[in-house]
């Protein structure tokens, strides 16, 4: 995956070079901030270096990206349920899941994070799998701490699903989620598209599991993890019937009802029509949605519908799967849950181009051809809520058509605005498209979320069967902000959902001055992208809401001069903002501090000289920490290219200011209004 630049050593220099030519505007500072400033431009050129000598030579880049071992754990299960299992894969991925147990014996969802018991339950069965015994003390330390938490029962529902294909758990005993569900219209509450796009994508084949309830041979009991293998489902008392909860779960026995008395053809009919659905949103690698949940749940499902191994559809998202691998110098086998390499690419674009490469360097060029290569030009899920709107998004994924995401599309278009390619019409009309497909996916609240529009209901977060994370896709303020951020930059800062998008980012700032971060952690992320997005929407450094984001970002900045924040902020509010200094926090906290005119403040000296003082001899920095987020505290995701594209980025716009753009419209704020 590591790659080249454009081949020859000489032409690295200009790049250097031109890192380096800079203004020196510290005349009269005190000598501190000189040395800071030299400092940076050090810093800066060999992160420069380093970051270009990752791209691959079709002009991607892509980061490792860790999330935890239920991912292995599944994968094993999956291959031990389809009968595929080998010897090499198996060890190696065993050699993984125990590498990463903590010394209590439990696993974690996060770097440093608190034991987690599905993740602790799956990664032990799965080491049984693998061959190791009850008595091993690793796994008599794991067992021990399950039962003491409550054992099997207390577990999430996939990972009792997965207990349940080998009858180690009945299928009795869990939530229903009947296949009819396919045939809810889109207008009908609970239909498939008021889930979330990633939860849409397990759920449907997840039906189709429920319905056949399959139970392989078990290979070994797995007693030792009840509380009472006698009563391995303890009866709970329901919640009131007049609650939300309580209906949900009167609802579930209905459907556990059904269950035994579905028509036949009905039932057979929708089958048919999950299978099609399935069938028709597999990506052109096989796999669905870029993720690797809903493909290992659309494989089983498939295979119970009689799909053989060796069934096209089948042996690609077989194949598919082992490309999520990664293999490690000592023989581990780690699975990725997703790949980045359309996020990664332009974010290490838009790095390299505030660092001072130059717009025409044959790096971002290269970066730039394979970005509007990407781009998505047919319609998707998205489109079920906007029928008329002409596609023109991008996906996170090398693959993923049938969700482009509003974030990625953001981002992508920030980048190409900072690429002079030699093809200037065709620049032009791809982000055109992109532009207006961003604006037709705006919510009616006036806001973005990741990936479709309006997708806020409150019925699926309350099903029993939905306990994994979070299972709809409301607006959120990161990606509200960098649309903001790219409209201002293509000369909608006046147009009328732009101004919308604001109102609703100013809205949406907590008490303490800072904002939610859904998809990175957190309000250090959150603060990080909106601070940029209003000033750039042309919001002055002096509105109150910059204000107390700067006062909250200096407030919460650690002694060592860095940022940093932990997942549990998810959960406590007395984590927010506090947490180990990372390399990722400290640049989004300096990007604020940026865009808000405190360049020449203590704290961003501070954080600067932090950024520089830790980074690696090669111009990279360590972070185990897990700073991305999937679902708020339920999974979380350390994306290794983040250490190397954010703090290039803030140290680029500290020593040659805030960043320029090579569209018209850069830096201006039209006096004209734009409707609907």
């Amino acid at each position: 995956m590591t790659a080249t630049t454009d081949g020859s050593t000489g032409a690295m220099e200009p790049r250097a070079a031109a890192a380096s030519e800079t203004t020196d505007t510290t005349s009269g500072t005190t000598p501190a901030a000189s040395d800071v400033l030299d400092a940076a431009r050090r810093a800066t050129d060999r992160a420069v270096e380093h970051l270009l000598a990752r791209q691959d030579a079709q002009g991607w880049w892509k980061g490792d990206l860790e999330t935890n071992v239920t991912m292995d754990a599944e994968d094993l299960l999956l291959r031990q349920f389809l009968g595929i299992q080998d010897e090499k894969t198996v060890r190696a991925a065993a050699l993984f899941i125990r590498g990463e147990q903590r010394e209590d014996g439990t696993w974690a969802t996060f770097y440093g994070g608190p034991g987690e018991l599905s993740t602790t339950i799956e990664a032990y069965v799965a080491l049984r799998l693998a061959g190791d015994l009850p008595d091993d003390p690793h796994m008599a330390r794991a067992a021990a701490w399950i039962r003491a938490r409550g054992g099997i029962a207390a577990s999430r529902v996939f990972t009792r699903i997965w207990l349940a294909l080998f009858g180690w758990w009945k299928w009795d005993d869990l939530p229903e989620l009947p296949p009819e569900l396919i045939f809810l219209p889109s207008w009908f509450p609970l239909n498939i598209y008021e889930f979330g796009c990633w939860a849409r994508q397990t759920v449907v084949p997840l039906t189709v599991v429920s319905a056949h309830r399959p139970v392989r041979p078990a290979p070994f009991s797995i007693d030792e993890l009840h509380t009472d293998p006698k009563l391995p489902n303890p009866p709970k008392q329901l919640a009131r019937p007049t609650s939300w909860e309580g209906a949900f779960q009167r609802l579930d026995k209905v459907l556990h009802l059904y269950q035994k008395v579905a028509p036949r053809k009905l039932r057979g009919a929708a089958m048919k029509s999950a299978a099609r659905w399935i069938i028709e949103r597999q990506e052109n690698d096989g796999c669905w949605g870029g993720i690797q949940p809903p493909a290992v749940y659309s494989l089983i499902a498939l295979h119970l519908l009689g799909y053989d191994l060796d069934h096209p559809v089948m042996r690609a998202g077989l194949e598919s799967l082992d490309r999520f691998a990664v293999w490690r110098e000592n023989g581990a086998r780690q699975i990725e849950a997703c790949q980045s390499p359309v996020w990664d690419t332009c974010l290490a674009t838009i790095a390299l181009a505030d660092a001072g490469v130059r717009p025409d360097d044959p790096a971002l060029v290269k970066a730039a051809d394979w970005m509007m290569s990407e781009q998505i030009v047919r319609p998707g899920d998205w489109s079920v809520r906007r029928p008329e709107l002409e596609p023109g998004g991008w996906a996170f994924e090398f693959h993923n058509d049938n969700y482009p995401d509003i974030d990625d599309t953001a981002e992508v278009i920030l980048a190409l605005r900072r690429v002079a390619h030699p093809d200037r019409g065709r620049t032009e009309a791809t982000i055109e498209r992109g532009v207006r497909w961003t604006l037709g996916m705006q919510s009616r609240n006036g806001a973005w979320a990741a990936f479709d529009a309006d997708n806020t209901s409150a019925f699926p977060n309350r099903l029993p069967f939905c306990d994994f994370g979070e299972v709809i896709d409301p607006p959120s303020s990161d990606v509200t902000a960098h649309v903001v951020e790219m409209l201002a930059v293509e000369g909608k800062a006046y147009h009328a959902r732009t101004r919308r998008g604001i109102e609703w980012l100013l809205a949406e700032q907590e008490p303490n001055g800072a904002w939610f971060g859904r998809w990175g952690v957190n309000y250090v992320y959150g603060t990080g992208s909106v601070v940029p997005g209003l000033i750039t929407a042309g919001l002055p450094a002096s509105h109150p809401a910059v204000r107390r984001a700067v006062d909250w970002l200096e407030s919460v900045q650690n002694d060592d001069g860095g940022w940093g924040e932990d997942l549990r902020s998810y959960r406590e509010s007395d984590w927010a903002g506090h947490g180990a200094s990372t390399a990722s926090q400290t640049a989004w906290a300096l990007l604020a501090l940026l865009a808000a005119g405190e360049r020449d403040s203590k704290s961003t000296e501070r954080g600067v000289a932090w950024l520089a003082e830790t980074q690696r001899a090669d111009g990279s920095w360590d972070e185990p920490y897990f700073t991305g987020t999937g679902f708020p505290w339920d999974f979380s995701i350390n994306y290794n290219l983040y250490r190397q594209v954010f703090p290039l980025t803030a140290l680029g716009r500290y020593v040659h200011g805030e960043p320029t753009f090579t569209n018209a419209f850069a830096g201006t704020l039209p006096d004209t209004r734009e409707g609907d």
